[in-house]
């Protein structure tokens, strides 16, 4: 049940959803928040309060950087209590990493943070934008016969799906159906309604208030594996200066080479106290260690 109460703060940070073509080049190139507001007449026929943040100048989503995060944490924090749920306009390319990143910085949320964006402008006559746009800004409204929203948690909505933000990754480059959630449940389906698959959705815990997280490590390496990776190449990972984590991406359930001088490295790793994640490679399942 949308509440007609509701206060919805939009949060505009750039992509293709706010883009326009540039007549001569034929370059997508950012324009003013204001026009994208004007492409968008739907906005202002909701029944419920929606105000806008600009990031100015928007960002280009592949340079979205831990910076970037703590600013958008600031902004949620610093609009919390006014609001009863958040949409942030990201682009594609990097709004997983940006999903699962917020996801842990915005610790115990009770109220919805939903990013979307599209894969065409949305001044382009197919864009995927406007549907996209308006559902999430439902969701984001959107309340349980108790008055508490139904999604208390950071999620994507794309293509008709909600996923859980940390769950998410980005599929395919040319579709309208760009993400996925391969090991976790979608959240909620749009069609003529939307279904709401509340057994997958996080259950608010009251007893532990919202905390938002600004320090995030960043002397961290993903190493991913490859038939015939060489020691020179495990090596200028696991020796980086500073290096305190890495991501081991390996094959199927977790396999690695069992050649000694790569077992060795990865213990001596371990042994300067780095942390080593095993994941999989595959899009579906999981590590067995």
């Amino acid at each position: 049940m949308i509440d007609t109460n509701a206060n919805v703060l939009l949060i505009y940070t750039g992509g293709t959803i706010g883009m326009v073509e540039n007549t001569e080049s034929g370059a997508l190139e950012p324009f003013n928040f204001s026009h994208l507001r004007s492409n968008m007449p739907e906005i202002k026929r909701l029944n419920f309060n929606v105000e806008t943040y600009l990031f100015d100048p928007p960002i280009d989503s592949s340079d979205v950087s831990i910076s970037i995060w703590q600013q958008m944490v600031k902004v949620i924090e610093t609009n919390y209590l006014k609001y009863d749920g958040f949409v942030i306009l990201h682009g594609t390319d990097t709004m997983a990493y940006t999903a699962s990143a917020l996801s842990f910085m915005l610790e115990n949320l009770n109220k919805p943070v939903i990013l979307t964006g599209s894969q065409l402008p949305i001044g382009k006559m197919r864009t995927d934008g406007k549907e996209n746009l308006i559902t999430a800004l439902e969701i984001a409204a959107d309340k349980d016969e108790t008055g508490r929203p139904i999604v208390p948690e950071l999620c994507i909505y794309m293509q008709k799906l909600l996923m859980r933000g940390n769950r998410t990754t980005k599929v395919n480059a040319d579709h309208f159906s760009a993400f996925n959630s391969p090991n976790y449940p979608y959240l909620a389906e749009a069609g003529l309604d939307i279904r709401y698959n509340k057994t997958a959705i996080l259950r608010q815990n009251e007893d532990r208030p919202v905390c938002f997280n600004y320090e995030l490590d960043r002397y961290m390496v993903v190493l991913k594996l490859f038939p015939g990776i060489s020691r020179e190449v495990v090596r200028a990972h696991l020796t980086i200066p500073g290096l305190r984590g890495v991501v081991l991406e390996t094959y199927g359930s977790g396999n690695s080479p069992i050649n000694p001088w790569f077992m060795e490295m990865i213990h001596d790793a371990v042994e300067r106290g780095i942390v080593v994640v095993n994941v999989t490679q595959c899009l579906y399942g999981s590590v067995e260690m």
